[in-house]
């Protein structure tokens, strides 16, 4: 791969980075606002009062739901009843869980900027027209620079790969 196409490739993982911060915090956003709604809307709703608007309905149900122990709680349930398995079963998932895992480390060199480009072009890779990407560019680059004060904006990294085998160097033979 060239440089100038490896830049390219590196500039739309800086904006692809930057741009999730922010579309991340407004659809956390959105989750609690949207549990707050219908926890409040739930204590209006009731099962024998079901609502039923112009445009709307609402109603709740309740169900008995089985749910699932969780990990631990299990192979501590199962130490207790199968003792002379429950070692075993506890290194087995331990073996399961130990993997190597590589990161791609990235950032911006010292005064370099992403452009508007940089950025409207990932949008647009997203689905989004380019004209919408233009009108949400200002919005998202404020939102993504004052969340930029709450992280570390300097070397950035992401999880490329997992292996449950020994991690080999890259250059390596």
């Amino acid at each position: 791969m060239e440089n100038k196409e490896l830049e390219r490739r590196v500039l739309t993982l800086i904006a692809q980075d930057r741009i999730e911060a922010p579309l991340s915090s407004m659809y956390q956003m959105t989750k609690r606002r949207k549990a707050a709604s219908a926890s409040e809307i739930g204590g209006y709703v009731l099962p024998a009062t079901p609502f039923h608007g112009e445009r709307v309905f609402a109603y709740s149900a309740q169900n008995d739901v089985n749910k699932a122990r969780r990990l631990k709680e299990a192979v501590t349930e199962f130490k207790k009843r199968y003792p002379k398995y429950g070692d075993a079963l506890t290194q087995v998932i331990e073996e399961k869980r130990s993997r190597s895992e590589t990161h791609l480390s990235f950032g911006t060199n010292p005064n370099a900027k992403l452009t508007a480009d940089d950025y409207i072009g990932v949008m647009t890779s997203l689905g989004l027209s380019e004209q919408t990407s233009r009108n949400l560019y200002p919005d998202l680059v404020e939102i993504s620079r004052r969340l930029k004060k709450k992280r570390d904006e300097g070397v950035r990294s992401v999880l490329i790969g997992k292996s449950n085998d020994p991690v080999e160097e890259f250059g390596e033979d």
